[in-house]
């Protein structure tokens, strides 16, 4: 797997863990699923980055997330 696919990947788990965290906060319980969840998350956005010579910049996220979406939809 490529860093661009990585860090893609990194960024949509990150974001499907808010409305587990809102449930549980919601609900009154403990967020467990949630939590695991944002580790996955940032372990895959610290590999991507690690992987990936010279980093990514906040404004190349948009780019890189359509070009990985572009390369497997096409």
């Amino acid at each position: 797997m490529d860093s661009d696919l990585i860090l893609v990947v990194g960024l949509v788990i990150g974001i499907l863990s808010i409305p587990s965290m809102l449930s549980a906060y919601a609900e009154n319980r403990a967020p467990r699923i949630a939590a695991i969840l944002v580790l996955i998350s940032g372990v895959l956005l610290v590999v991507a980055v690690k992987n990936k010579a010279g980093g990514y910049a906040i404004a190349d996220i948009p780019h890189v997330f359509y070009g990985v979406i572009g390369r497997y939809i096409y």
